[in-house]
């Protein structure tokens, strides 16, 4: 069974200030790099937030599960969920997600 990768780009909203977007970005690495060991399947997460002035995103996650059915239960934990709801999803206004398998 293939090892699968779960990546997702997210642009924060343009409302937010400098600062804000400093601050989210701390939190969303802090919580979602602490879901690796709480996640049955997660494998490894880092979460990057300083890209090259080339970027057009303002966050990256790189996630490796163990299986396709490890990233469904990813999705659906509830500490996931919690930390989503929290620090992520009232901060984003747009995310684009590529899961593969390797």
């Amino acid at each position: 069974m293939d090892m699968v990768k779960h990546v997702i780009l997210w642009q924060l909203k343009e409302d937010l200030t400098k600062q804000e977007k400093y601050d989210v970005k701390k939190k969303m690495k802090e919580h979602l790099e602490a879901l690796v060991g709480v996640v049955p399947g997660l494998i490894n997460l880092k979460i990057v937030t300083e890209g090259m002035e080339s970027s057009n995103a303002d966050v990256m996650l790189d996630s490796r599960l163990e299986s396709a059915e490890a990233l469904k239960g990813y999705q659906v934990h509830p500490e996931h969920v919690k930390t989503a709801d929290t620090y992520v999803r009232p901060y984003a206004a747009v995310r684009l997600c590529m899961d593969y398998e390797e």
